[in-house]
């Protein structure tokens, strides 16, 4: 079994409901989770005229390769009805994987660690809560050092449902 760090999120629809039927599906299709972040509501990335999202980062234990989690992932989100329009645009479920354990993997369809997410306070964040002394296999920091390193200052707060 190995410990997989996993970001989910969203900003279409009931995002608390999306984020909800990922963390059961996944768990289904994968392994059990062991970990889960809070959920946080965070600024868009990248492409920034659209709503907030809710993320939340959990670790799953799973005997599946990545290869094989990577087609599951994919599997549910077009479950939870993910359609890939626009690059960073909106969307109802988006699951990445963060870590695979401590490994590397670099293929033309995947690549783990996740490459962007040491400039991402929005992944860092609730990482961070859950692997604080976590440390990244290729740049050789603690999660927690790198969300202090981070320069990156869109807004990522705990989400307070109304």
């Amino acid at each position: 079994m190995k410990d997989i760090y996993l970001l989910t999120g969203g900003n279409i629809g009931d995002r608390m409901q999306y984020l909800q039927q990922a963390y059961d599906l996944i768990e289904l299709a994968t392994g059990p989770v062991c970990k889960k972040s809070s959920v946080y509501e965070t600024a868009p990335w990248g492409f920034t005229n659209q709503q907030p999202f809710l993320n939340q980062v959990i670790c799953i234990n799973s005997t599946l390769e990545p290869e094989q989690l990577l087609e599951k992932l994919l599997g549910i989100e077009l479950q939870l009805g993910r359609r890939r329009l626009e690059k960073m645009g909106p969307r109802v479920i988006d699951i990445d994987i963060l870590f695979y354990s401590s490994y590397i993997v670099s293929r033309p369809d995947l690549i783990i660690p996740h490459p962007r997410m040491a400039e991402r306070r929005f992944v860092l964040t609730p990482l961070n809560e859950i692997a604080s002394a976590f440390v990244h296999p290729t740049l050789q920091k603690t999660i927690n050092e790198l969300l202090q390193m981070c320069q990156d200052m869109l807004d990522v707060k705990i989400y307070e449902p109304a």
